[in-house]
């Protein structure tokens, strides 16, 4: 019920940011066009983009809550890491469109009101920080979170750099401060999503999760009594914080081979937190096993 209970609240939290970043965004894109504002405008539909990111982690999560079925054994706890790829995807972009429209802009810059595009922008900070914190919990180790999580991070980041852009200009008259800090913040989000990029990639490809060494693992079943040999280990991540491991351990002498099984499934959950083993026994070496084959080649 926990478990169940954990993912309930998951996405109510998505759904609450998604509702107060769409509220916002209206807000956003209602001044922008009140104002004439080339900066509000762009920020809304940058705005917009992140609702739709913010939508994905959503469904993603709403998705890894169906049951398996004939056809999805599993579920669908694969959405959880398909979501943060595509999520990352939509950042590189709006990051390389908004540095390219930063450069285009430095021959002329517009001259923008800087007390709405402040005052708007502020309480983009808010919004965007407050909506961040309803995703707090879990965003260390859930690419899903972590990927709506640094969305909302780095448009928090994009609010502040407005408002002093804003600042700046209303001080100085500097209107170059507005693709000055808009080029500044492409790059420190390109930076950023580079590795949930690179995490949610790994992920949807079925690598070892990064927290787990293969080699760790491997030592730590060869170590288990009885244990003469350990082949085909592969380890995945099945969907947010659930973990998959298969392995074949060779087992001569004739034990309680399910009691041996239930210790060393309930250990690999508590020491590394696969949580979900499947080990196979074998009482001698079949024909054709290299004992030190993790990933064979050969098909079953």
């Amino acid at each position: 019920m926990a478990h169940i209970h954990s993912h309930d609240s998951a996405t109510q939290a998505f759904g609450w940011a998604i509702v107060v970043n769409l509220a916002y965004t209206a807000l956003e894109a209602g001044y922008g066009f009140h104002t004439n504002s080339l900066a509000l405008l762009s920020d809304a539909l940058h705005n917009l983009g992140d609702v739709l990111g913010l939508g994905l982690a959503w469904a993603a999560a709403k998705l890894a809550q169906r049951p398996p079925t004939q056809s999805h054994t599993y579920g669908w706890r694969r959405a959880t890491l398909l979501s943060p790829l595509a999520n990352s995807i939509l950042l590189m972009a709006f990051s390389g469109a908004l540095g390219w429209e930063a450069i285009r802009r430095f021959s002329a810059p517009p001259s923008i009101p800087a007390i709405p595009v402040m005052v708007v922008a502020g309480i983009g900070i808010f919004v965007n920080l407050g909506a961040a914190w309803l995703l707090r919990d879990g965003h260390g180790h859930d690419l899903n979170k972590r990927g709506a999580f640094l969305h909302l991070i780095a448009d928090a980041a994009v609010s502040l750099a407005a408002v002093l852009a804003g600042a700046g200009m209303l001080a100085f008259g500097w209107a170059w401060l507005d693709p000055a800090i808009a080029l500044l913040v492409s790059v420190v989000i390109a930076v950023g999503t580079f590795g949930l990029l690179r995490d949610s990639f790994n992920a949807a490809m079925d690598a070892v999760p990064a927290n787990i060494d293969q080699s760790e693992v491997q030592a730590f079943l060869s170590s288990q009594p009885g244990v003469k040999a350990v082949h085909h280990l592969h380890i995945w991540p099945l969907g947010a914080n659930e973990i998959a491991l298969t392995a074949h351990l060779v087992r001569p002498e004739d034990q309680d081979h399910d009691a041996f099984i239930d210790a060393t499934t309930h250990a690999l959950d508590h020491r590394f937190g696969i949580n979900h083993a499947t080990l196979q026994i074998e009482r001698g070496m079949a024909c054709g096993h290299d004992l030190h084959d993790a990933a064979p080649h050969h098909s079953h």
